[in-house]
C-alpha cells in the first residue's frame, strides 16, 4: 500500500490539507481495495488552523517511510518553517519519496531548497513573492499544476484536486483516475489554466503623466482600429519617442497595454452579458471572432466560450419577483 504523508504546519489553510486526504483516502482499486494510506504528520501534536486547533497522531518520522509527501499552504499568520520539518522533507526527497505541494506549500518546498532550478506554480497572487524571494526557482503562475517528476507543485486550494487526480493516473492509470474525479464530482482534467482566474491589472501611470489623456482615450476608443502612429500623434510625439516614453512610465509597450485593455473589456462582456462572442470580439476591439479567439486565449489560457461557462452570472432578479 501506498503511503501518503501529508505535512501539517501551523496556522494550515484546512481545505489545502483537507482536499488531497480526501481525494487519496476515497480512491478505490477495480476490486475495491484502497491503494493509499493517508497520514496526517506534524512535529508536534497540536497544530493551529485557521479557526481551530488541530490534533495530529503521527510526528516527522512518518515521512521517512512515505512514498507521497504532500506539503499543504499555511495563511499568511504562518511563520518560516522549522529547521526540523525541513529537515525532514529533505531527507525524505533523499530517500525517493515524492514530494508535491498545495497553494503556499510550494514557499515550504524553496526554503527546503527542493525547488532549485526547477519549474514551480503557486497561487497566482503569491507568484510574485514566490520569484522574488526564491529566484533560483522558475515561477510559471499561470498554469495549475507542473510536475517534475519527483517534486511537484499547484496552485490554489482547488488545483490540489487537478494535482491529486494527476498523481493517481500516474500510479494507477486513468481508469482509477476517473473513478476518483467522479467522487470528487470534477473532471479528470479541467479547461484552460491557472491564468484564467489571473486579474489582469494594467500597470500604474504617474499621476499627472503626459500618457493619462491618451490611456483614457484608449479606453473609450476600445472597439476602434487604434494605431501606434495614431496613439503617437494623438500624444503629439513620434512613434520612437512615445514608445520609449510610455514602456518607460508603464513598463510594457503601448500594443501590449491596448491588448490587455481588451482582454479586459471582453473578460467584462462575457462574465455579464449574453451577447454572441462575434459580438463581444467587435466591440472589444479585436476585429475577427478568430482573432479574437486566438488572442484570448494567449492572454488568458482558455477560449471566450469557456470562460463564460465558467464565469457567467447565469442568476437574474426578474422584476416583479425576489
Amino acid at each position: 500500500m501506498h503511503t501518503v504523508a501529508i505535512l501539517v504546519l501551523d496556522h494550515v489553510v484546512p481545505f489545502d490539507m483537507a482536499a488531497p486526504m480526501e481525494v487519496f483516502g476515497r480512491t478505490r482499486l477495480p476490486d475495491g481495495r484502497s491503494p493509499y494510506r493517508v497520514r496526517l504528520c506534524a512535529e508536534s501534536p497540536d497544530v493551529r488552523a485557521d479557526g481551530f486547533q488541530l490534533r495530529v497522531s503521527h510526528g516527522l518520522d512518518v515521512l521517512a517511510g512515505a512514498d507521497t509527501v504532500i506539503v499543504p499552504g499555511c495563511s499568511e499568520h504562518a511563520g518560516a518553517p522549522s529547521p526540523r520539518a525541513l529537515a525532514a522533507l529533505r531527507e525524505a526527497a533523499d530517500a525517493g519519496a515524492r514530494i508535491a505541494s498545495v497553494c503556499a506549500g510550494a514557499f515550504v518546498l524553496a526554503e527546503a531548497g527542493l525547488l532549485d532550478g526547477l519549474r514551480a506554480t503557486t497561487h497566482w497572487v503569491a507568484a510574485d513573492e514566490l520569484a522574488r524571494r526564491y529566484p533560483e526557482v522558475k515561477v510559471e503562475p499561470d498554469v495549475l499544476y507542473v510536475d517534475n517528476g519527483q517534486i511537484l507543485t499547484s496552485a490554489g486550494a482547488a488545483a490540489a484536486l487537478d494535482l491529486c487526480l494527476h498523481m493517481i493516473r500516474s500510479d494507477l492509470g486513468s481508469a482509477v483516475a476517473a473513478d476518483a474525479a467522479r467522487l470528487c464530482v470534477m473532471p479528470l482534467e479541467r479547461e484552460g489554466g491557472q491564468a484564467q482566474f489571473i486579474v489582469h491589472e494594467q500597470p500604474p501611470v504617474p499621476r499627472g503623466s503626459t500618457l493619462e489623456p491618451v490611456l483614457e482615450w484608449i479606453e473609450d476608443h476600445l472597439a476602434d482600429e487604434i494605431t501606434l502612429g495614431a496613439l503617437a500623434v494623438r500624444s503629439g510625439m513620434s512613434e520612437r519617442t512615445f514608445s520609449r516614453r510610455f514602456r518607460e512610465q508603464t513598463g510594457t509597450t503601448p500594443l501590449q497595454w491596448l491588448l490587455r485593455a481588451r482582454v479586459r473589456r471582453a473578460q467584462y462582456l462575457l462574465e455579464n452579458s449574453d451577447r454572441p462572442i462575434e459580438r463581444i470580439a467587435q466591440q472589444a476591439g479585436f476585429g475577427s471572432p478568430t482573432a479574437f479567439r486566438e488572442r484570448f486565449r494567449k492572454v488568458v489560457g482558455t477560449t471566450p466560450q469557456a470562460y463564460r461557462s465558467a464565469f457567467h452570472g447565469k442568476e437574474r432578479v426578474m422584476a416583479g419577483h425576489s
